[in-house]
C-alpha cells in the first residue's frame, strides 16, 4: 500500500494481537466484575483509576522517549506488561488486586504509547497522517473484532468460565511482545544525555507548546471529560435485554465497523481536512449518547452500535494525527505522551462521575447528559480550533 511503510506494517500487527488479547476480555469486564461482587459505582472507579495510571505514565514516557531518542525499548516493555496482566486478572478476584493487575495493564499500555505514535507519526508526512493512523487504528480494531469472537465462541461451549479467558488472552499478548522485536530503531530524534526528567516533568510541555495544541487539546479533554468508558454502553445493552452473548455480539459489530471506516476516514481527512472529520465524528457520538437515552429495543441498540463505530473511526486516529501535525517532530511523543496524560484524569473523573450520576439518576439521564455537553464541545471546535500544520 502506498505510504506505509514496514514499520506501519509490524506495529499494526503488534496492535492486532494485544487487542485481540484486550477485547477479548473487555466485554465480559463488567459480567464478570459483577459476578464478583463489583457494583457499578464501583466498576466505574476502577475503571477510571485504571486509566489515569495509563494516562499519566503515558505523559512521563513520552518525555522519557523523546529525551532519550529511543522509541524501541519503550514499546517492547510496553506490550511485554500488558500481556504479563492478562493471567493475573483471571487469578486474582479481591478489588484490591483486580486494580493492581489493571494497573499493570494500563500501565503497559502508559508506557509503550507515546513511543509508539512517535514512530507512526515518523514515517508520515502531514499529508498523510491520517492515512498512517487510520490503517493502525483499523488493524488495533481489527484484533478488536477477533478476541470477542473467540470470547463469544468460548463461552457458548463453556457459559460464564470468565477466567479461562484471561489465560488465553495470554497467548495473543505474547504474539504481540513476540512481533514487536521485529522493530529497528530509526535514529531520527537526537537524544537529550542531560536530561533525566521527573514523573511530572512532561507536564512543563503544556506551558512551552503552540497556542494551536493547547486549544486542541482543551477541546479534546472537555470532550472526554464526559466521554465515560464504553463499559456503560455494554451495560446500558445489557439494560436494554440483551444477553451476554448479544452484549459481547453488538461490541464485536461496533468493532467491525470502525475496522471498515478507520482507513477510510484516514484518508478522506488527509484531502478534506482533519478537523471537519473530527467534527462529524462528534455529531455522531452525541447522536449516539442521545439515542441510548431512550433505546429499549435490541434492532435500535445494534444500530447505534453501528454509528459508535463510525463516530470512533472518525475520531481516534484523527485526534492523534491532529496533535502530531501541530507539534515539533522532535516532541511529538511528548505532545501525545502530555495529551493522553490530561485525558486519562479527565477519563478517570469521566468513568467515576458516570457511575455516580447512573446510580442517582439512571442511565437515560446520564447518556442524554453526555450528548448535551458533546454538542457544546462540537461549537468550541468550530469557534475556536483550527487545523495547522508545523512538519
Amino acid at each position: 500500500m502506498k505510504g506505509i511503510t514496514k514499520t506501519v506494517w509490524i506495529l499494526s500487527f503488534v496492535s492486532l494481537f494485544t487487542d485481540a488479547a484486550s477485547e477479548m476480555l473487555y466485554p465480559i469486564m463488567p459480567i464478570y466484575l459483577k459476578s464478583i461482587g463489583f457494583s457499578i459505582v464501583l466498576i466505574g472507579v476502577l475503571e477510571g483509576l485504571a486509566e489515569a495510571i495509563a494516562g499519566l505514565s503515558k505523559g512521563y514516557f513520552g518525555k522519557l522517549s523523546d529525551a532519550k531518542g529511543r522509541r524501541v525499548p519503550f514499546v517492547q516493555l510496553g506490550y511485554g506488561l500488558s500481556a504479563l496482566s492478562k493471567p493475573m486478572m483471571g487469578i486474582f478476584v479481591y478489588p484490591i488486586w483486580i486494580l493492581f493487575a489493571r494497573s499493570i495493564d494500563r500501565f503497559g499500555k502508559g508506557i509503550r504509547t507515546g513511543a509508539r505514535d512517535a514512530m507512526l507519526s515518523d514515517e508520515a508526512t502531514p499529508e498523510t497522517k491520517g492515512k498512517v493512523f487510520g490503517l493502525h487504528r483499523s488493524m488495533d480494531t481489527l484484533g478488536a473484532v477477533i478476541g470477542p469472537v473467540l470470547a463469544l465462541v468460548y463461552l457458548y461451549y463453556y457459559p460464564e468460565d470468565y477466567k479461562t479467558l484471561f489465560l488465553i488472552a495470554f497467548i495473543s499478548g505474547l504474539a504481540a511482545l513476540l512481533t514487536s522485536f521485529l522493530l529497528k530503531e530509526k535514529s531520527s530524534t537526537k537524544p537529550n544525555l542531560s536530561a533525566n526528567p521527573s514523573f511530572f516533568t512532561f507536564l512543563h510541555y503544556w506551558k512551552d507548546s503552540p497556542l494551536a495544541y493547547r486549544k486542541l487539546v482543551i477541546g479534546l479533554l472537555a470532550f472526554t471529560l464526559f466521554n465515560s468508558s464504553d463499559v456503560f454502553l455494554l451495560l446500558k445493552a445489557k439494560e436494554a435485554g440483551l444477553n451476554d452473548a448479544q452484549v459481547i455480539g453488538v461490541y464485536i459489530f461496533y468493532n467491525l465497523v470502525y475496522v471498515l471506516f478507520a482507513l477510510p476516514m484516514g484518508i478522506l481527512a488527509d484531502k478534506v481536512g482533519l478537523k471537519r472529520i473530527f467534527i462529524i465524528g462528534l455529531m455522531v457520538f452525541a447522536a449516539v449518547y442521545f439515542g441510548m437515552s431512550v433505546c429499549t429495543d435490541i434492532y435500535f441498540v445494534a444500530g447505534l452500535f453501528f454509528l459508535y463505530g463510525v463516530y470512533a473511526a472518525a475520531t481516534e486516529g484523527i485526534s492523534k494525527a491532529w496533535i502530531s501535525n501541530i507539534s515539533k517532530k522532535e516532541d511529538t511523543a511528548t505532545a501525545i505522551g502530555t495529551y493522553a496524560g490530561f485525558q486519562s484524569i479527565c477519563t478517570m473523573l469521566a468513568s467515576s462521575i458516570a457511575g455516580l450520576i447512573w446510580y442517582q439518576f439512571g442511565a437515560s439521564f446520564t447518556f442524554a447528559l453526555t450528548g448535551v455537553m458533546t454538542v457544546l464541545v462540537v461549537f468550541y471546535f468550530v469557534g475556536f480550533v483550527k487545523e495547522k500544520k508545523t512538519n
